[in-house]
């Protein structure tokens, strides 16, 4: 991340998301805020031999009768979705708006079109050659979703694809803040996408890193993750031309930062000091003392590791406050997107800034007592004077990144 000082001050003028909870911003915000997780029996391929039976599965993924879209894998379908309703919240698509110029696409992905090209395997080890798509294979790179986005709106300026585990969106983001700060580009298109495949399921099951159940994020007896997919996308414009043409801001976006543990292929550092090094740096990176802070989207696993690592991280950085500061994790609602985790994450904690308010995690557990954090859990909690909030997600390989966003307002 860009730690020198920030030439311009970034907003966010658009977001889209598709997840379990349905295709759009509306269905994302009304389950989070019913506290509704999308985590249940799913059908995208057949989990009979695993030992798990649980994901976030988005049901219908025709997109729409446009025959691009036939083309296009379902970690594809996602970003162009997602990125289309973000571009026409922030006014930059459809007949009346501007030509988008000025432009770039960053995002992140852990398995691109990895789905396809199972499918595409399990053909040609059945000797079934002519029902074989060769698309289906191509489909597997994982630059794809961002590269479809680019293709999709004709965007010519730079595309880049982030793929580093569970932290691939947030870094995304952050390196999206760094070029519209720059001048790079005037428009960044940036977010992630991935969609369910059997190489992760079943690796994770492996590692028995899966609940049963949906996953319980800091809760006491937790015993692993749960699965999602889908897409979802941030529209980032220096500030002063989205004031210009006179829209608002649905947040700024302040600060990111990076750290990596340096510690194991897979488990989190068990002091925190990785993650903690990440906040730290975005709240640098941001201008802003962790005081201000008034909530973080934790990355919250539910994997007994991760969660305790992530709570060392947040005493670290916050102190005695850790366990006062309201807390979420979105992942309880719409299991982890992977790749994409750390994008739909922040369109959660900025629509929470935006209507004030923080979505709450279900479940019935109690909180362990070995991690007090203050998880947000039944109802919705009023947060009207919010000023900024973080968004945190840890990947394997100890790849850690934060995002600090702050609450809009012309005063």
């Amino acid at each position: 991340m860009n730690h020198k000082a920030v030439s311009r001050r970034v907003a966010v003028s658009g977001i889209g998301a598709v997840s379990g909870l349905g295709w759009g911003i509306g269905p994302l915000w009304e389950g989070l805020r019913a506290g509704r997780t999308a985590i249940r029996p799913f059908q995208r391929f057949d989990h009979s031999a695993h030992r798990t039976h649980l994901a976030a599965e988005i049901a219908d993924t025709s997109l729409s009768s446009d025959p691009r879209c036939q083309r296009l894998s379902l970690a594809d379908r996602f970003a162009v979705f997602a990125a289309a309703e973000a571009l026409a919240m922030a006014g930059l698509s459809g007949d009346t708006a501007a030509p988008l110029e000025d432009a770039g696409v960053w995002f992140g992905s852990s398995t691109g079109g990895m789905f396809e090209s199972e499918r595409y395997f399990s053909e040609f080890l059945r000797g079934r050659w002519r029902n074989a798509r060769l698309r289906d294979l191509a489909a597997q790179q994982v630059n794809a979703p961002g590269d479809a986005v680019a293709r999709w709106f004709g965007v010519s300026g730079p595309v880049s694809t982030v793929s580093s585990a569970c932290s691939s969106g947030a870094l995304a983001l952050g390196a999206a803040l760094d070029a519209v700060r720059s001048g790079e580009v005037e428009v960044a298109v940036s977010g992630g996408s991935d969609s369910l495949c059997q190489l992760t399921y079943a690796g994770f099951n492996a590692l028995r890193s899966v609940d049963e159940g949906p996953c319980r994020p800091f809760r006491a007896g937790r015993e692993g993750m749960s699965f999602g997919e889908g897409s979802a996308v941030l529209v980032l414009e220096p500030l002063e031309r989205v004031l210009a043409r006179g829209a608002e801001p649905l947040a700024e976006f302040s600060g990111a930062g990076s750290a990596c543990d340096a510690h194991h292929m897979t488990a989190p550092d068990p002091s925190g000091a990785g993650a903690a090094a990440a906040i730290e740096a975005a709240l640098r990176d941001a201008g802003m003392p962790a005081s201000e802070v008034g909530f973080v989207n934790a990355h919250g696993t539910g994997t007994p590791l991760n969660d305790a690592a992530e709570w060392r991280a947040l005493q670290r950085v916050f102190g005695e406050r850790a366990g006062e500061l309201p807390l979420t994790a979105t992942k309880a609602l719409l299991g982890h997107l992977l790749g994409s985790s750390g994008a739909i994450e922040a369109v959660a904690t900025v629509l929470c800034l935006r209507h004030g308010e923080l979505h709450p995690v279900p479940g019935c557990a109690e909180v362990d007592p070995e991690l007090p954090v203050s998880l947000v859990l039944d109802r919705p909690l009023p947060l009207p004077g919010v000023r900024a909030a973080v968004s945190t997600s840890l990947a394997f390989g100890g790849s850690n990144a934060a995002l600090v966003f702050s609450r809009w307002t012309n005063s």
